[in-house]
């Protein structure tokens, strides 16, 4: 088996987790707290970003998982594009799956995180942080790494 498939695995492992940690203690404290720039308060997205897609709640759960899928078969018949981005890519399976499975546990994807310093952003989590950095990271690696 491939170290690079490994150590994403692992990675991916460790983003779950620590996502669906964060998750269980904000959905089961109930947490709210109102504090600035940023407040933790729960709330459940039936949506993707910025609540797009809402209406599809009952099938977006099942497109997404197919969406990974393709992605991973694309990265498996593509072995230098992933041993080029595993790290970024484990972030982001990781993620993904954090967020995929609230959409089974929860009514939702859960979400705390509420940014209104200056403006009011959408609520959002840990794995929707580590989802932009594994894009950045991709994106970093794709400009700025020697060939």
């Amino acid at each position: 088996m491939n170290k690079n498939f490994i150590k994403a695995t692992s990675i991916a492992f460790v983003v779950f987790v620590i996502d669906q940690a964060i998750k269980y203690w904000a959905v089961y404290t109930n947490v709210n707290i109102e504090a600035t720039p940023i407040s933790l308060v729960l709330a459940y997205n039936k949506g993707v970003a910025f609540s797009m897609f809402a209406g599809l709640e009952g099938w977006l759960k099942y497109l997404q998982i197919l969406l990974m899928l393709l992605i991973a078969t694309y990265l498996y018949k593509n072995p230098n594009l992933f041993n080029a981005h595993y790290l970024p890519i484990g972030i982001l399976f990781g993620a993904a799956f954090g967020n995929i499975i609230d959409r089974f546990i929860h009514i939702g994807v859960v979400d705390y995180i509420f940014w209104h310093y200056l403006f009011e952003f959408a609520i959002f989590n840990f794995a929707d942080i580590m989802i932009n950095f594994a894009v950045l990271l991709i994106l970093y690696q794709s400009f700025f790494k020697k060939a």
